[in-house]
């Protein structure tokens, strides 16, 4: 019986040319998988029957948006998701989805290994091969583009030599990856980390300097999920695109940044997400209203550690799975009504409320009818301090 290999599919000409490179190199049919995590481009039939027409003995494609959404942008919300407090996971976020679908696939159609079009340069590759292991570790893992020499201008050449339907004739010069969740931008002259992005970096934002009315909107939330826009209920598709729309239009979401990879190199990254970014200010800032003190200050350290394994391609760790028990749990009360003003490149809370609010206005006021009883300060503080003065008068004993 001839092996099968389950190919993550793109369209584009590194992965079409895959399909016969692998097939010419293992002798091994090729099933093509393309999923649609909200990147745009082309339809999800042309690039079907383009696999097809490459040598894919099957190819499968699914409209994942919903799926992402929920199962995988929607968790980063909760956990206000930033990596080195800045990336919101847009890439990292989408793998372990396409991962998930990879797996099946190659249940479903008895593959043997599963193959990617990742260099060895990047993190996608740690992504895929470690999601695989977790999910089908007996899977062997194929990488044309990182193991076998395929090179661009060895990919062009095999495309021109075998008729395949590809247009070659156009290269960007940057490497760009985008879905739902954002944009991420790389390579060309950006990799001068001393040259500033220039507008045509740019897709999913417009400029940020350029004069325009803020935009104010109200984002609710029930149980740390966005459930609604203006008072309009959304699912969390429809959420996260309103938001990419009306905060791309203010240039919230770009970020520019040297980020520390997982391979152990720098890297110069400019992405762009405007609802990732004005989202998780929303979230955060409900959080500030009714997450208990402690919780919130243990969860500030979760939060980073769930940040970190995602970046790292450990979504189905163990460690993961006991931090998502913990995210949602946390979530629990961080429901309400979060006031944004989106504007020159920024999204700002402007007001709060909730039904689960911590805020005390009796207690919090300096006006007539304060309720904190300020007397209680002194005692606090001399229970508070006095480790702190014992160590002193002991240093001064000694020194």
């Amino acid at each position: 019986m001839t092996e099968r290999v389950v190919l993550a599919y793109s369209g584009g000409l590194d992965t079409s040319v895959a399909i016969g490179w692998i097939a010419e190199e293992t002798g091994a049919e090729v099933v093509a998988v393309a999923i649609d995590c909200g990147q745009g481009g082309e339809d999800l039939d042309v690039i079907r029957q383009r696999a097809l027409d490459c040598g894919a003995v099957e190819a499968v494609v699914a409209d994942a948006k919903d799926e992402f959404a929920t199962e995988y942008c929607v968790p980063a919300l909760q956990a206000n998701a930033l990596y080195m407090d800045r990336y919101p996971l847009v890439s990292a976020l989408s793998r372990p989805l396409i991962v998930k679908h990879l797996a099946d696939a190659a249940r479903y159609h008895n593959a043997t290994m599963v193959s990617h079009g990742c260099t060895g340069k990047g993190n996608d590759q740690v992504r895929f091969e470690a999601g695989l292991a977790a999910l089908f570790p007996e899977l062997k893992v194929l990488a044309p583009v990182r193991d076998s020499g395929m090179t661009r201008d060895k990919a062009i050449a095999f495309a021109e030599e075998k008729g395949l339907p590809i247009d070659v004739s156009k290269k960007s010069p940057y490497s760009i990856d985008q879905n739902l969740f954002g944009r991420a931008v790389e390579t060309g002259f950006l990799e001068d980390i001393w040259n500033g992005p220039i507008e045509d970096v740019y897709s999913y934002t417009e400029n940020p300097a350029e004069p325009r009315e803020a935009d104010e909107l109200v984002i609710t939330f029930t149980a740390g999920v966005p459930t609604a826009i203006d008072g309009k209920e959304l699912t969390p598709l429809q959420i996260i695109e309103e938001m990419n729309r009306r905060a791309g239009a203010q240039g919230v979401g770009r970020i520019d940044m040297v980020e520390d990879r997982l391979v152990g190199i720098k890297s110069r990254e400019v992405y762009e997400a405007p609802g990732a970014i004005a989202l998780i200010a929303a979230h955060q800032e409900l959080e500030n209203v009714t997450v208990e003190r402690e919780l919130a200050r243990f969860k500030r350290g979760v939060d980073q550690r769930w940040g970190e394994l995602v970046y790292d391609g450990l979504w189905f760790s163990p460690l993961k799975k006991a931090l998502d028990g913990f995210v949602t749990e946390a979530n629990q009360h961080v429901s309400g009504d979060v006031r944004m003003v989106l504007h020159g490149g920024r999204a700002v809370a402007t007001g709060r409320r909730s039904e689960a609010s911590l805020y005390d206005y009796e207690l919090a006021t300096y006006d007539t009818g304060d309720r904190y009883d300020q007397s209680l300060a002194r005692g606090f503080i001399d229970v508070w301090s006095m480790p702190a003065k014992i160590a002193s008068l002991r240093d001064q004993k000694l020194g």
